[in-house]
């Protein structure tokens, strides 16, 4: 049996704010903190009402357990945390809001206590479903992520202990400019995304994506956030087929943030994902993918197409996107902190 997790060190969450997890009836209070703190902050992107319902059917990261709201004596939502994992990940996912009005008062060193208590009881529990006479769990990580411009955020990070171990590079490319030439292979051809496809790209993203640092796979409800997700725009995603066997070689998936738009001042087509299958890379297949979305999301209205990459990508991603005409507008990174294991 593992000990009770009582024994380790509790957070100090701040006493002025009622704790609790997460449930349905804070939607609109939950949502109301999330974009409270992104007037001020400015995020590229946060997390809205339709996220956050989401968010509460999840089965593998139940809110129950795995996230954790402070309400003021008027019920206002003023702080919030969450953390995901993956049974068998080696890594948890922190994420989380201090509302403008309450910080610099300790509640996000308080978050952080608390999501790290969570994620080292989630390797726990994750080690016990898989072995029961493990000696100790495998020792638990939990990352952060944050845009450069954010400080406030980077001095708690550091001063958690925390340290910086990879960078992305938010990339934008103008769609007033004349779409690069891509041709594809005539044994393979581009399709749009669709039902259908759901699960074919679902497996092709997990093998595309296996030699990539920090990627695990996707189950079928992890899938089930990027296909749902209220922004996703299949019809601005493309797929290659393999034409002999139907096997997916590549994808693009799309998704537009028509509220973003109205603040940032111009319409943005974000691909959300782009994937080669190993054996099918050397092909151009990607060009032909981003020249497809860089169409489709003018033909729909959009200023520009946009992208994330993982500065250190091994496939050479970030130097394609640079000839594609894509340029850099935003750096983000990524946070570790290594923890103590929950003993058994």
């Amino acid at each position: 049996m593992t000990r009770n997790h009582e024994l380790q060190p509790r957070p100090a969450l701040d006493p002025r704010l009622l704790w609790r997890a997460a449930e349905h009836r804070d939607l609109d209070a939950w949502a109301g903190l999330i974009a409270r703190t992104a007037a001020v902050e400015q995020p590229v992107w946060f997390e809205r009402r339709a996220d956050l319902e989401q968010i509460l059917e999840s089965k593998n990261n139940p809110v129950a357990t795995n996230t954790i709201l402070g309400f003021d004596p008027e019920g206002v939502a003023r702080a919030y945390a969450r953390i995901t994992k993956n049974r068998d990940g080696d890594k948890a996912n922190g994420s989380g809001c201090v509302d403008p009005e309450w910080q610099g008062s300790g509640i996000g060193t308080g978050l952080l206590g608390w999501m790290e208590q969570r994620t080292r009881a989630r390797f726990a529990e994750d080690a016990g479903a898989a072995d029961g006479e493990a000696a100790a769990v495998p020792r638990p990580r939990l990352r952060l992520y944050m845009e450069q411009q954010h400080e406030h955020q980077a001095a708690l990070f550091a001063g958690s202990g925390y340290e910086i171990i990879r960078y992305y590079n938010e990339m934008h490319r103008p769609l007033n400019q004349a779409v690069p030439e891509a041709v594809l292979d005539p044994e393979l051809e581009l399709v749009t995304f669709g039902p259908a496809l759901h699960e074919p790209v679902r497996l092709a993203h997990n093998s595309a994506f296996r030699d990539h640092w920090g990627s695990e796979p996707r189950d079928v409800e992890a899938w089930g956030f990027v296909v749902n997700d209220p922004q996703a725009r299949p019809d601005l995603s493309g797929v290659v087929l393999d034409r002999s066997t139907g096997t997916v070689a590549g994808y693009q998936l799309a998704t537009h943030d028509a509220e973003g738009a109205q603040t940032r001042g111009f319409r943005e087509g974000y691909t959300e994902l782009l994937g080669v299958r190993r054996e099918f890379r050397g092909r151009g297949i990607a060009q032909v993918l981003l020249a497809d979305a860089m169409r489709r999301f003018a033909a729909a209205g959009m200023d520009v197409a946009s992208l994330d990459v993982d500065s250190e990508n091994p496939t050479g991603a970030l130097a394609l996107y640079i000839k594609m005409g894509y340029a850099p507008v935003n750096r983000s990174m990524a946070w570790d902190k290594v923890l103590q294991p929950v003993m058994r």
